[in-house]
């Protein structure tokens, strides 16, 4: 599979410590509104980020907020692996969800990017 500058963010998620404070922050500063979603055991707020770009914050133990984009790739399993071949740790293998699958990887170069293949 050969990736190119075509795969588009689709989604961009914040992954705190501080739901709360993140969500008055972007409500105030950037204008997103927010929506409370349940998942289970973690706190999750969907943000509006007008366009054709999706978001959320993820409340979770992290020892500094960041920023995970979310990358539309045509198969979840290359994808991910030619990121390994590549050098990347995988920090969350790929998981099907009830719109598609995601994964996760830690990039050698610094950060880290997830990978989504929605169901069609």
């Amino acid at each position: 599979m050969t990736m190119t500058p075509s795969n588009p963010v689709v989604h961009m998620e914040l992954h705190t410590d501080d739901l709360a404070g993140a969500r008055a922050f972007y409500e105030q500063v950037c204008g997103w509104r927010s929506e409370r979603i349940s998942t289970g055991g973690n706190s999750y707020l969907a943000l509006d980020l007008g366009r054709m770009l999706g978001g959320g914050v993820v409340e979770c133990k992290t020892k500094r907020p960041i920023w995970l984009p979310y990358v539309e790739v045509p198969e979840i399993g290359e994808a991910t692996e030619r990121a390994r071949e590549l050098g990347a740790s995988v920090i969350l293998a790929p998981r099907e969800g009830p719109a598609g699958w995601r994964s996760a990887v830690a990039v050698p170069a610094g950060g880290e990017v997830a990978f989504w293949q929605p169901k069609r």
